[in-house]
């Protein structure tokens, strides 16, 4: 594709700190990057390119069409009218969205793939009087559950007809975009405080809670993440993540009011579109950041023995070279404030090491960055706790992973690392106008950097609070405006945010041992036989595991042992495979920084079925439902611990 539609270099960012409403902010932005390509979808059927200004157009028609239906805003500090928006990535999901602010209403969102029930929860919780959705699809799996709620109307963002003979008034896309053209869009009173959006928890312990985030604290992550980065107009972000999710929400937000031109992608596509559409930019999830890097080391195991011991020994010098290096910079997590003496002799020692680190920069790493488009400024990961590997390899073959923070509580970015302070293993700096501090969990007392504790936000991205849920809310929220994170973690004494782990997730042992799970999972997943982890034993004398093992290396390596070929679920029986991740457990838990004897994993389970979004067991940002995982395999569990 063409790299921009218009020359990049004779546009500047646009202002956007006294602009009130996100609408507001897409009239600005439009103005300024009319002729640029805003949005790209490959994927759909034609193929959809919209410049800024084409883009802009179509939410103006939408918000119109909408308002024809009845969609009224009152007064700037009343709660908007809602409407719900149930549907996937697509160039049509940001006209609807930005269509219903612009109508003067605020939308409630949610993925087209999400249990039906939960939908019709979130339909009558929000009190929503219309609905868009993906297709017809969805709409009929929500039909009979939509008679004794407040929904006036319906729009398929598909052009599908609805056959289907009752009172609900259903349009298609086309069918309220032509109702827009005839009608003259309504002027809307909208503030930072009026409510924007609600965003639903995913509700893996309970009901989920509608999170209330207004205009100003998703404007705050346009100009409050622009402190971090400056893409250029005309640059290109590749898109993957639920764009209803806060984080890939905000992302857009934020790279779409610079000009850039975003490109969607999906799993099925994204290591081709890499390499087809080169991007400047991304944002991701750990385990994407796990799967490309797995793709890249099955690349080295497939490669001779000879190349193979090449590249291992390219890697290990080259791993020597940053950890130093780390350390003469001052970026070392473990070293944060170094002697003048130590940083001279991680000087040497990378100066040492910086030829071998070049020759394979120039021998394979290079190679690595082509698979990627070779055009990747930085990547930001966030939704988790990534591994040390993966920051280890990414920075060795010199792709810049910026770790964050958030949830989708605080709209959601509250930490991020800078390009030019990138401290691997921690979560960043604060966002401008934003507070972190940390607590005793029990006596809420604040706690000095370096001491592990409760986080505690305060910022100008703080939801306005949970909706028609005021208990919910007085908890989450003090009456100093502290948001409970309910993550663990400390404060460096250079300001970076470290998340040790989630609270509700500790583990503890009968010993009274707390043991925060995810950095030994971490550790585990380093193993190319091991695909998924999740510790378990809780009031247990020892941790385990349910481990789903990575079957393509296992198979390869039972071959090479000459172990019989067999069924899967002998395989992962045969105790040559189980001394296998034995020996790996044992050792890359030893392995790890801070280790202490009850990090140990005692029994554990392989399980043939990946952890997966289809079968309820990973979110929709790929993190592990452990609820319901545990619930799940509770028989394996407890015959575990016998």
């Amino acid at each position: 594709m063409s790299r921009s539609t218009a020359d990049s270099s004779s546009h500047s960012r646009p202002n956007y700190h006294a602009v009130q409403s996100l609408p507001e902010a897409w009239t600005i932005a439009t103005r300024q990057f009319a002729t640029i390509t805003a949005v790209l979808d490959p994927h759909s059927k034609p193929t959809i390119q919209l410049t800024y200004a084409e883009l802009f157009q179509q939410m103006q028609q939408f918000a119109a069409g909408l308002q024809e239906l009845g969609v009224r805003a009152g007064a700037a500090d009343e709660v908007p009218p809602r409407v719900a928006l149930f549907a996937d990535n697509s160039p049509r999901w940001l006209v609807a969205d930005q269509g219903i602010l612009r109508s003067g209403g605020a939308n409630v969102v949610r993925g087209a793939q999400a249990d039906p029930e939960e939908l019709l929860f979130i339909l009558r919780d929000s009190g929503a009087i219309a609905l868009v959705v993906e297709n017809r699809d969805l709409l009929q799996k929500l039909r009979g559950g939509l008679s004794d709620l407040p929904i006036q109307f319906v729009v398929l963002l598909s052009e599908e007809a609805d056959s289907t003979e009752d009172s609900l008034k259903v349009f298609t896309f086309s069918q309220v975009m032509a109702l827009g053209e005839n009608y003259s869009l309504q002027p809307v009173p909208q503030t930072r405080k009026t409510l924007a959006t609600l965003m639903y928890t995913s509700g893996t312990s309970g009901m989920p809670k509608g999170v209330m985030l207004s205009h100003g604290n998703l404007l705050h992550q346009i100009t409050g993440a622009y402190a971090v980065a400056q893409p250029q107009p005309g640059e290109r972000v590749l898109s993957i993540l639920p764009i209803w999710h806060a984080y890939e929400r905000s992302f857009e937000y934020f790279t779409l009011a610079c000009g850039v031109t975003q490109i969607y992608t999906n799993i099925r596509n994204v290591k081709k579109d890499l390499k087809d559409y080169k991007p400047h930019y991304m944002v991701g999830v750990p385990r994407l950041w796990e799967s490309i890097y797995e793709g890249i080391q099955k690349q080295f195991r497939d490669q001779p023995a000879k190349k193979q011991k090449l590249i291992n020994f390219f890697l290990k010098c080259s791993q020597a070279y940053i950890k130093a290096r780390r350390i003469s910079q001052g970026l070392a997590l473990e070293k944060l404030n170094p002697s003048a003496i130590e940083r001279l002799v991680a000087g040497f020692k990378a100066a040492a090491l910086w030829g071998f680190h070049k020759l394979g920069d120039r021998l394979v790493y290079s190679q690595v960055r082509a698979g990627t488009g070779g055009e990747l400024r930085f990547v930001v990961s966030g939704g988790g706790s990534i591994a040390d590997h993966l920051e280890d390899f990414f920075e060795i073959v010199g792709i810049a992973i910026l770790g964050g923070y958030g949830l989708t509580e605080t709209a959601p970015i509250t930490n991020v690392r800078r390009p030019w302070r990138n401290v691997r293993g921690a979560d960043g700096e604060p966002l401008p106008e934003t507070e972190i501090l940390i607590v005793d969990p029990e006596t809420r007392q604040p706690l000095p950097p370096g001491k592990r504790g409760l986080v505690m936000i305060r910022g100008a991205q703080v939801m306005q609070g949970y909706y028609n849920n005021p208990e919910a809310t007085a908890k989450a929220i003090d009456s100093e405006g502290w948001f409970n994170s309910g993550d663990l973690g400390l404060v460096t004494t250079g300001n970076d945010l470290v998340i040790t782990g989630r609270a509700k997730d500790t583990i503890v042992l009968t010993n009274g041992e707390n043991i925060e799970p995810q950095p030994i999972e971490n550790a585990c997943l380093q193993s190319p036989y091991i695909d998924q982890i999740m510790l378990v034993g809780q009031d247990q004398k020892v941790l385990g595991a349910l481990i789903v093992p990575n079957l393509e290396a296992l198979e390869k390596w039972a071959i090479e042992q000459r172990i019989p070929n067999q069924p899967i679920s002998s395989l992962l029986a045969d105790a040559a495979i189980q001394g296998l991740f034995r020996h790996e457990l044992n050792r890359l838990v030893k392995e790890r920084s801070g280790y202490r004897p009850d990090d140990r994993i005692g029994a554990f389970r392989l399980i043939a079925e990946p952890f997966s979004i289809e079968n309820s067991l990973l979110t929709q940002t790929l993190k592990i439902r452990r609820n319901v995982v545990t619930e799940r395999y509770q028989g394996i569990i407890d015959e575990m611990f016998v």
